[in-house]
């Protein structure tokens, strides 16, 4: 990888990191950039090409003709090599990809040796691994149709040309849950980067053109501020399939977009996952599991259980804790292995989340911890808010910040009731000290995903999405491959 560092004003945009965009196999500059902050200081990081729409034609075009007339889509045996050069790059590479991410992201150094990027590696070599053993044809039983026999068969292929939106958070499972299955695929993919962090998107880019053997225009990495610019990948006819990751009204957008031409649309989106805590459980565990869950990256995460719903008769002595648990969350330099919550993206996203806990508290929520920032940088103390109404603003709407609001129930119907209250469904949890009870609730929740006693759904094997507005599709697993594959019937008659 070149990072292109500079610190004496030269290159695009004068000064800090400065990365290039990939189309075509050309790893492309641009006079026009756009700032990237480092959210822990508030100051400039570095600056990404700005592509325009010119740009994004281009990118298109490029996967369009890598897709209809390179042999990617049926060589299988390349592209699993190609996903192990890949994986390979990315763990050579992967220290420099750390100090990257802690930077651009705002992602504490502990996150990166987990979802933020030692475990979005594991998912390129999971469908390097999983490629030759997938077939893609299935034979099914001759048939006699009016006397004749009739032999049937069903391939799988390749969807088409891929475009790809990643949100903010966390840049690297994003683009890599996307990105590795849809090449295994046969896809080719127009990637583009998040406005608030491109740096490390870019940076993928750049390995993949400098380390791998994918043929020019299978990937295309592109940044860009433009509107338009993003609006035309959702709307281009050269483009088959568009997987996004952000938020629910976006989510809507571009799925209204696609709708003109049909295009396939997966979507990962919202939530306002709900943490049960049943009559039965540890209230000590309990306290620390909803507490350093609702820190982990500073509540920027859609599956974090962001709603505590616990018994009434605990409710004040839960709070109680988790304020004691909150106290001890570490606030500070991301880069610190010691600091276990870092900054939130941008003085924008901390402006909202402010006017959220301030509109709670006037709604009748009553704060226990939190609700200040802190500077420099965009931080924003961990906050608790008890005896919060499940029908309020906080209870109901994503605030993709470190606030954790508590609700009170009245028993295991009234716990699902107050889980089920959600126009999203994309995770929970439920603790409990027994098992089976835990999985009975589990099963009435309305979510994609949902965890017993703090097991862990997010490993490379197993499909993430959600319900309802969290979004549609799978990624991860076998089914996050398929949805990047076409079916195709086949019969033959059969000669006498």
């Amino acid at each position: 990888m070149t990072p292109a560092e500079t610190d004496d004003g030269s290159g695009p945009g004068g000064g800090g990191i400065t990365k290039r965009m990939l189309i075509g196999g050309v790893l492309v500059e641009k006079d026009r950039t756009f700032e990237s902050v480092n959210p822990a200081t508030g100051e400039v990081l570095g600056h990404a090409p700005d592509g325009d729409v010119a740009d994004v034609e281009a990118a298109i075009a490029a996967a369009r003709k890598a897709f209809d007339e390179s042999g990617w889509a049926t060589d299988k045996a390349l592209r699993a090599r190609c996903l192990g050069q890949l994986h390979s790059a990315l763990t050579e590479h992967v220290e420099e990809l750390r100090e990257l991410t802690i930077a651009d992201v705002g992602a504490t150094r502990m996150l990166t040796h987990g979802n933020q990027l030692d475990a979005p590696i594991e998912i390129v070599r999971y469908y390097a691994d999983l490629l030759p053993e997938v077939p893609l044809t299935e034979e099914l039983d001759d048939v006699e149709i009016r006397g004749e026999m009739h032999r049937r068969w069903v391939e799988k292929e390749a969807a088409g040309v891929v475009s790809a939106i990643v949100a903010y958070n966390y840049p690297n499972q994003l683009a890599l849950a996307k990105l590795a299955p849809a090449l295994a695929a046969g896809c080719t993919v127009v990637l583009k980067a998040a406005p608030d962090t491109p740096l490390v998107t870019l940076a993928l880019g750049e390995l993949i053109a400098e380390h791998t053997d994918i043929p020019a225009g299978v990937v295309n990495v592109v940044s860009s501020s433009s509107v338009e610019a993003g609006k035309l990948m959702t709307t281009h006819p050269d483009v088959d399939v568009i997987t996004f990751t952000g938020s629910t009204p976006v989510g809507k957008q571009i799925m209204a977009a696609a709708s003109d031409s049909l295009k396939r649309v997966f979507l990962e989106l919202g939530g306002k996952s709900a943490l049960i805590v049943l009559d039965d459980a540890d209230l000590a565990t309990a306290a620390m599991f909803a507490a350093f869950t609702i820190c982990s990256h500073a509540g920027q995460g859609c599956a974090l259980t962001t709603r505590l719903v616990v018994p009434r008769a605990a409710h004040d002595q839960v709070v109680e804790m988790v304020g004691g648990m909150l106290d001890r969350v570490t606030l500070g330099d991301p880069s610190d292995m010691t600091t276990y919550m870092g900054p939130l993206i941008s003085e924008r996203q901390r402006d909202k989340v402010d006017g959220m806990v301030k509109r709670a508290v006037e709604a009748g929520a009553r704060l226990v911890r939190g609700g200040k920032r802190v500077d420099p940088g965009f931080f924003y103390t961990p906050t608790l808010l008890a005896d919060v109404d499940p029908d309020s603003e906080i209870a109901q709407e994503e605030v993709f910040g470190p606030v954790l609001a508590v609700i009170p129930h009245d028993g295991d119907d009234h716990a699902v009731e107050i889980a089920n209250n959600s126009r999203y469904g994309l995770s929970g949890g439920v603790l409990t000290a027994d098992e089976e009870r835990g999985i009975a609730i589990g099963r009435r929740i309305r979510t994609g995903t949902f965890s017993i006693n703090g097991g862990n759904y997010f490993t490379p094997d197993m499909p993430f999405g959600g319900y309802k507005e969290s979004g549609i599709g799978r990624e991860l697993g076998m089914p996050g491959l398929e949805e990047f594959l076409e079916l195709k019937a086949f019969a033959v008659k059969v000669s006498s």
